[in-house]
């Protein structure tokens, strides 16, 4: 499995963004796909994740409402789009895949890292005023 993710780069604060990861070595939909970031110093921030075969759909606080996360099969790409950009938006953006199969164990949680299988290197997303 290999995820490659793209559209990090600088932005002014009130800016939106919207980030790709593309997805090759997989069943697409067997697959659900999460995005994450992970600021200097801090631990990585589960965002946001989609299932590629029903299309649900998790958000996590810190960007419900200003995001949006979309899968396109044809393309084997997720996207997450954010607007709003604040400072502290500042990271490494980076996306998960995990079997869809997995998300239906009780215990999953789409925020926690520990629950996706593979990675992407991540892209650099950072905010300014």
């Amino acid at each position: 499995v290999q995820l490659v993710e793209s559209g990090g780069g600088s932005v002014q604060t009130g800016g939106s963004l919207r980030l790709s990861c593309v997805a090759s070595g997989l069943a697409f939909e067997d697959y659900a796909i999460g995005w994450f970031r992970q600021a200097p110093g801090e631990e990585r921030e589960g965002l946001a994740c989609i299932d590629n075969s029903d299309g649900q759909t998790h958000y996590a606080t810190s960007i419900r409402g200003r995001s949006t996360i979309t899968s396109d099969s044809a393309l084997n790409t997720v996207y997450l789009e954010l607007d709003g950009l604040k400072r502290g938006d500042t990271a490494v953006y980076y996306c998960a895949a995990v079997p869809r199969t997995h998300t239906f164990i009780i215990s999953w949680d789409f925020e926690a890292d520990v629950d996706y299988t593979d990675w992407g290197q991540g892209t650099q997303v950072t905010v300014s005023s």
